[in-house]
Protein backbone atom coordinates (compact mmCIF):
# COMPACT_ATOMS: atom_id res chain seq x y z
CA UNK A 1 0.00 0.00 0.00
CA UNK A 2 2.87 2.37 0.84
CA UNK A 3 4.50 1.62 -2.52
CA UNK A 4 1.25 2.51 -4.30
CA UNK A 5 1.09 5.84 -2.48
CA UNK A 6 4.58 6.73 -3.73
CA UNK A 7 3.21 6.40 -7.25
CA UNK A 8 1.33 9.66 -6.66
CA UNK A 9 4.72 11.43 -6.63
CA UNK A 10 4.78 11.11 -10.41
CA UNK A 11 1.85 13.54 -10.56
CA UNK A 12 3.92 16.35 -9.00
CA UNK A 13 5.94 17.37 -12.15
CA UNK A 14 2.79 17.55 -14.27
CA UNK A 15 0.95 19.45 -11.54
CA UNK A 16 3.79 21.97 -11.20
CA UNK A 17 3.96 22.38 -14.98
CA UNK A 18 0.31 23.41 -15.19
CA UNK A 19 0.57 25.67 -12.13
CA UNK A 20 3.63 27.55 -13.42
CA UNK A 21 2.86 27.73 -17.15
CA UNK A 22 -0.97 27.63 -17.24
CA UNK A 23 -2.46 29.04 -14.02
CA UNK A 24 0.13 31.60 -12.80
CA UNK A 25 0.06 33.46 -16.19
CA UNK A 26 -3.70 33.91 -15.70
CA UNK A 27 -2.84 36.55 -13.09
CA UNK A 28 -1.58 38.70 -15.97
CA UNK A 29 -5.21 39.28 -16.98
CA UNK A 30 -5.26 41.98 -14.32
CA UNK A 31 -3.73 44.23 -17.00
CA UNK A 32 -7.16 44.34 -18.67
CA UNK A 33 -8.37 46.45 -15.73
CA UNK A 34 -5.34 48.76 -15.56
CA UNK A 35 -3.67 51.52 -17.55
CA UNK A 36 -0.66 49.26 -17.57
CA UNK A 37 2.87 50.53 -17.91
CA UNK A 38 5.85 48.11 -17.96
CA UNK A 39 7.87 50.68 -15.98
CA UNK A 40 5.30 50.80 -13.15
CA UNK A 41 4.46 47.09 -13.11
CA UNK A 42 1.26 45.41 -11.94
CA UNK A 43 1.30 47.06 -8.52
CA UNK A 44 2.15 50.60 -9.70
CA UNK A 45 -0.11 50.88 -12.75
CA UNK A 46 -3.37 52.78 -12.10
CA UNK A 47 -6.68 50.93 -12.10
CA UNK A 48 -9.20 51.95 -14.78
CA UNK A 49 -12.00 49.47 -14.10
CA UNK A 50 -13.90 48.47 -17.26
CA UNK A 51 -12.55 51.37 -19.36
CA UNK A 52 -10.43 49.07 -21.54
CA UNK A 53 -13.44 46.88 -22.30
CA UNK A 54 -15.57 49.94 -23.14
CA UNK A 55 -12.88 51.31 -25.48
CA UNK A 56 -12.51 47.87 -27.03
CA UNK A 57 -16.23 47.29 -27.64
CA UNK A 58 -16.87 50.80 -29.01
CA UNK A 59 -13.84 50.91 -31.31
CA UNK A 60 -14.25 50.10 -35.04
CA UNK A 61 -11.16 47.88 -35.09
CA UNK A 62 -12.77 45.19 -32.91
CA UNK A 63 -15.85 44.94 -35.16
CA UNK A 64 -13.72 44.41 -38.28
CA UNK A 65 -11.43 41.94 -36.51
CA UNK A 66 -14.36 40.01 -35.04
CA UNK A 67 -16.15 39.87 -38.40
CA UNK A 68 -13.06 38.49 -40.18
CA UNK A 69 -12.42 36.03 -37.35
CA UNK A 70 -15.98 34.67 -37.40
CA UNK A 71 -16.05 34.36 -41.21
CA UNK A 72 -12.74 32.46 -41.32
CA UNK A 73 -13.71 30.30 -38.34
CA UNK A 74 -17.11 29.45 -39.88
CA UNK A 75 -15.47 28.51 -43.19
CA UNK A 76 -12.98 26.30 -41.36
CA UNK A 77 -15.71 24.54 -39.36
CA UNK A 78 -17.85 23.96 -42.48
CA UNK A 79 -15.07 22.90 -44.87
CA UNK A 80 -11.82 22.15 -42.97
CA UNK A 81 -13.32 20.22 -40.05
CA UNK A 82 -15.14 17.55 -42.15
CA UNK A 83 -12.19 17.15 -44.56
CA UNK A 84 -10.18 14.71 -42.32
CA UNK A 85 -13.35 12.66 -41.75
CA UNK A 86 -14.00 12.32 -45.48
CA UNK A 87 -10.34 11.51 -46.19
CA UNK A 88 -10.21 8.90 -43.40
CA UNK A 89 -13.37 7.22 -44.73
CA UNK A 90 -11.97 7.27 -48.27
CA UNK A 91 -8.60 5.80 -47.28
CA UNK A 92 -10.21 3.22 -45.02
CA UNK A 93 -12.21 1.92 -48.00
CA UNK A 94 -9.01 1.18 -49.95
CA UNK A 95 -8.38 -2.54 -50.20
CA UNK A 96 -4.62 -2.31 -50.74
CA UNK A 97 -2.75 -1.71 -47.48
CA UNK A 98 0.38 -0.65 -49.40
CA UNK A 99 -1.48 2.06 -51.32
CA UNK A 100 -3.16 3.21 -48.13
CA UNK A 101 0.16 3.60 -46.31
CA UNK A 102 1.75 5.47 -49.22
CA UNK A 103 -1.19 7.89 -49.44
CA UNK A 104 -1.17 8.37 -45.65
CA UNK A 105 2.54 9.22 -45.67
CA UNK A 106 2.04 11.77 -48.44
CA UNK A 107 -0.91 13.54 -46.85
CA UNK A 108 0.83 13.72 -43.44
CA UNK A 109 3.81 15.67 -44.83
CA UNK A 110 2.26 19.20 -45.13
CA UNK A 111 1.62 19.22 -41.36
CA UNK A 112 5.37 19.30 -40.69
CA UNK A 113 5.98 22.28 -42.99
CA UNK A 114 6.04 25.69 -41.33
CA UNK A 115 3.54 28.36 -42.36
CA UNK A 116 6.38 30.41 -43.86
CA UNK A 117 7.16 27.61 -46.31
CA UNK A 118 3.46 26.94 -46.95
CA UNK A 119 2.78 30.57 -47.85
CA UNK A 120 5.86 30.60 -50.09
CA UNK A 121 4.64 27.48 -51.94
CA UNK A 122 1.18 28.97 -52.46
CA UNK A 123 2.78 32.23 -53.61
CA UNK A 124 4.75 30.34 -56.24
CA UNK A 125 1.53 28.76 -57.51
CA UNK A 126 -1.16 31.43 -57.08
CA UNK A 127 0.90 34.64 -56.78
CA UNK A 128 1.30 37.35 -59.40
CA UNK A 129 4.40 35.67 -60.88
CA UNK A 130 3.20 32.16 -60.03
CA UNK A 131 2.50 29.16 -62.20
CA UNK A 132 -1.23 29.89 -62.63
CA UNK A 133 -0.56 33.48 -63.70
CA UNK A 134 2.10 32.42 -66.19
CA UNK A 135 -0.20 29.73 -67.59
CA UNK A 136 -2.99 32.29 -68.01
CA UNK A 137 -0.63 34.67 -69.83
CA UNK A 138 0.60 31.83 -72.04
CA UNK A 139 -2.95 31.36 -73.33
CA UNK A 140 -3.48 35.10 -73.85
CA UNK A 141 -5.18 35.88 -70.54
CA UNK A 142 -4.40 38.48 -67.90
CA UNK A 143 -2.11 38.05 -64.94
CA UNK A 144 -3.82 36.45 -61.92
CA UNK A 145 -2.77 37.15 -58.34
CA UNK A 146 -5.03 35.23 -55.98
CA UNK A 147 -2.68 35.76 -53.01
CA UNK A 148 -3.33 39.53 -52.91
CA UNK A 149 -7.08 39.47 -53.59
CA UNK A 150 -8.91 40.60 -50.42
CA UNK A 151 -12.29 39.41 -51.77
CA UNK A 152 -11.23 35.74 -51.77
CA UNK A 153 -8.77 35.89 -48.87
CA UNK A 154 -10.97 34.12 -46.29
CA UNK A 155 -11.59 31.23 -48.70
CA UNK A 156 -7.87 31.12 -49.56
CA UNK A 157 -6.95 30.85 -45.86
CA UNK A 158 -9.42 27.97 -45.43
CA UNK A 159 -7.99 26.11 -48.43
CA UNK A 160 -4.48 26.50 -47.00
CA UNK A 161 -5.61 25.00 -43.69
CA UNK A 162 -7.27 22.09 -45.53
CA UNK A 163 -4.11 21.45 -47.56
CA UNK A 164 -1.82 21.58 -44.52
CA UNK A 165 -3.80 19.85 -41.77
CA UNK A 166 -6.29 17.43 -43.37
CA UNK A 167 -3.86 14.52 -43.58
CA UNK A 168 -2.67 14.95 -40.00
CA UNK A 169 -6.27 15.20 -38.76
CA UNK A 170 -7.09 11.76 -40.14
CA UNK A 171 -4.92 10.05 -37.49
CA UNK A 172 -7.56 10.40 -34.76
CA UNK A 173 -10.35 9.18 -37.06
CA UNK A 174 -8.27 6.20 -38.21
CA UNK A 175 -7.80 5.25 -34.55
CA UNK A 176 -11.57 5.54 -34.00
CA UNK A 177 -12.31 3.43 -37.09
CA UNK A 178 -9.96 0.63 -36.01
CA UNK A 179 -11.84 0.42 -32.68
CA UNK A 180 -15.07 -0.54 -34.50
CA UNK A 181 -15.66 -4.32 -34.15
CA UNK A 182 -15.10 -6.16 -37.42
CA UNK A 183 -18.16 -8.32 -36.63
CA UNK A 184 -20.36 -5.36 -37.52
CA UNK A 185 -18.82 -5.12 -41.00
CA UNK A 186 -19.07 -8.87 -41.55
CA UNK A 187 -22.70 -9.06 -40.43
CA UNK A 188 -23.66 -6.04 -42.55
CA UNK A 189 -21.89 -7.59 -45.57
CA UNK A 190 -23.83 -10.83 -44.98
CA UNK A 191 -27.05 -8.77 -45.00
CA UNK A 192 -26.13 -7.43 -48.44
CA UNK A 193 -24.78 -4.00 -47.47
CA UNK A 194 -22.36 -2.56 -50.02
CA UNK A 195 -19.28 -0.42 -49.21
CA UNK A 196 -21.25 2.84 -49.07
CA UNK A 197 -23.95 1.39 -46.83
CA UNK A 198 -21.28 -0.04 -44.49
CA UNK A 199 -19.71 3.41 -44.23
CA UNK A 200 -23.09 5.04 -43.57
CA UNK A 201 -24.52 2.47 -41.12
CA UNK A 202 -21.37 1.14 -39.41
CA UNK A 203 -18.33 3.41 -39.75
CA UNK A 204 -19.97 6.81 -39.32
CA UNK A 205 -22.04 5.83 -36.23
CA UNK A 206 -18.87 4.28 -34.77
CA UNK A 207 -16.88 7.53 -34.96
CA UNK A 208 -19.68 9.95 -34.04
CA UNK A 209 -18.49 10.25 -30.37
CA UNK A 210 -15.01 11.25 -31.59
CA UNK A 211 -16.49 13.74 -34.07
CA UNK A 212 -18.60 15.33 -31.33
CA UNK A 213 -15.62 15.53 -28.98
CA UNK A 214 -13.39 17.23 -31.56
CA UNK A 215 -16.20 19.58 -32.63
CA UNK A 216 -16.72 20.73 -29.03
CA UNK A 217 -12.98 21.34 -28.65
CA UNK A 218 -12.94 23.21 -31.97
CA UNK A 219 -15.74 25.51 -30.79
CA UNK A 220 -13.57 26.41 -27.79
CA UNK A 221 -11.01 27.95 -30.16
CA UNK A 222 -13.53 29.45 -32.56
CA UNK A 223 -11.98 32.92 -32.08
CA UNK A 224 -8.45 31.64 -32.80
CA UNK A 225 -7.95 31.18 -36.54
CA UNK A 226 -4.18 31.08 -36.93
CA UNK A 227 -1.92 33.99 -35.98
CA UNK A 228 1.19 33.11 -37.99
CA UNK A 229 -0.70 32.21 -41.16
CA UNK A 230 -2.60 35.50 -41.20
CA UNK A 231 0.11 37.90 -40.13
CA UNK A 232 2.35 36.61 -42.95
CA UNK A 233 -0.30 37.43 -45.57
CA UNK A 234 -1.77 40.61 -44.08
CA UNK A 235 0.64 43.00 -45.88
CA UNK A 236 -0.49 41.61 -49.26
CA UNK A 237 -4.28 41.88 -48.77
CA UNK A 238 -4.58 44.62 -46.16
CA UNK A 239 -5.98 44.82 -42.65
CA UNK A 240 -9.61 45.02 -43.81
CA UNK A 241 -9.48 41.42 -44.98
CA UNK A 242 -6.79 39.86 -42.78
CA UNK A 243 -7.12 41.59 -39.41
CA UNK A 244 -8.40 39.04 -36.87
CA UNK A 245 -8.50 39.09 -33.07
CA UNK A 246 -5.07 37.45 -32.73
CA UNK A 247 -3.35 39.98 -35.00
CA UNK A 248 -5.35 42.80 -33.38
CA UNK A 249 -3.92 41.82 -29.96
CA UNK A 250 -0.41 41.68 -31.42
CA UNK A 251 -0.54 45.05 -33.17
CA UNK A 252 -2.28 46.92 -30.31
CA UNK A 253 -0.38 45.26 -27.45
CA UNK A 254 3.11 44.31 -28.62
CA UNK A 255 3.68 46.91 -31.32
CA UNK A 256 1.34 49.69 -30.15
CA UNK A 257 2.06 49.35 -26.42
CA UNK A 258 -1.68 49.43 -25.63
CA UNK A 259 -1.44 46.54 -23.18
CA UNK A 260 -4.76 47.10 -21.43
CA UNK A 261 -6.98 46.92 -24.55
CA UNK A 262 -5.07 44.01 -26.07
CA UNK A 263 -5.31 42.04 -22.79
CA UNK A 264 -9.03 42.85 -22.60
CA UNK A 265 -9.44 41.46 -26.12
CA UNK A 266 -7.57 38.27 -25.19
CA UNK A 267 -9.60 37.86 -21.99
CA UNK A 268 -12.85 38.41 -23.87
CA UNK A 269 -11.80 35.81 -26.42
CA UNK A 270 -11.11 33.25 -23.68
CA UNK A 271 -14.46 33.89 -22.00
CA UNK A 272 -16.37 33.48 -25.28
CA UNK A 273 -14.49 30.25 -26.04
CA UNK A 274 -15.28 28.83 -22.60
CA UNK A 275 -18.97 29.69 -22.92
CA UNK A 276 -19.12 28.07 -26.36
CA UNK A 277 -17.53 24.87 -25.03
CA UNK A 278 -19.99 24.72 -22.11
CA UNK A 279 -22.97 25.36 -24.42
CA UNK A 280 -21.84 22.81 -27.00
CA UNK A 281 -21.19 20.22 -24.30
CA UNK A 282 -24.68 20.75 -22.87
CA UNK A 283 -26.30 20.50 -26.31
CA UNK A 284 -24.34 17.31 -27.03
CA UNK A 285 -25.58 15.72 -23.80
CA UNK A 286 -29.17 16.75 -24.51
CA UNK A 287 -28.91 15.16 -27.96
CA UNK A 288 -27.84 11.86 -26.39
CA UNK A 289 -24.06 12.09 -26.98
CA UNK A 290 -21.53 11.67 -24.17
CA UNK A 291 -20.13 15.19 -24.34
CA UNK A 292 -16.73 16.38 -23.18
CA UNK A 293 -17.29 16.26 -19.40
Amino acid sequence: MLRVRWMYAFIIPGFLFFVVFAYVPLLGNVVAFQDYSPFLGFTGSPWVGMANFQALLTGPELIDSLRNTLIISLLQIVFAFPAPIALALLLNSLLSERVKRVVQSIVYLPHFISWVIVISIWQEVLGGAGAVSQLAQLFGGDSVNVMSNPDTFQLLVTLQVIWKETGWGTIIFFAAITAIPQDLYESSACDGAGPLRRIWHVTLPGIVPVIMLLLILRLGSVLSVGFEQLILQQPAVGADAAQVLDTFVYYRGVLGGDWGISTAAGLLKGIVGTLLVLAANKLAKRSGAEGLF
